[in-house]
């Protein structure tokens, strides 16, 4: 029966928030590995951006987007928690794109910068909202 109530949880809002972001990020892996330019060359320079580029950068964005899913319907998982928190850390490699390389423009980084920043934020309100009942199973309490 225990089980049977476990089923029934609903995503919280954080979760849909990352599912969303799943999507924005899978979106763009698209455009990444299949050469489409509607959504990578709106952040890429077209003289900056090659077909070995868009792959690095289409591989690195499935990953994350793999990492936002998994998070999103297992929030209490702590790894995978902080494995999705710390793949918004690639807003860092755009930033020096844009600032060092200039092969980035500053408003092609807004939306990025937007919910990269969002989600960091909201990740770490929520750090100890999820998965606060420790690691211990349930049933299970610690011994003075």
């Amino acid at each position: 029966m225990a089980a049977a109530s476990g089923m029934n949880r609903s995503v919280p809002a954080l979760g849909w928030w990352l599912i969303a972001v799943g999507a924005f990020r899978s979106a763009y892996t698209f455009s990444c590995f299949f050469g489409s330019t509607w959504l990578s060359s709106a952040t890429f320079s077209a003289i900056h951006m090659t077909s070995v580029h868009g792959r690095t950068v289409g591989v690195w964005t499935l990953l994350s987007c793999t990492l936002c899913f998994l998070c999103a319907f297992n929030l209490d998982s702590k790894p995978v928690y902080m494995a999705t928190f710390l793949s918004f850390y690639a807003i860092a490699y755009l930033g020096i794109e844009c600032l060092v390389y200039h092969t980035i423009h500053f408003a092609s980084l807004v939306p990025f910068i937007f919910i990269a920043g969002t989600s960091m934020v909201w990740m770490l309100l929520q750090w100890n909202s999820h998965g606060a009942h420790g690691s211990r199973p349930h049933g299970v309490t610690k011994k003075l």
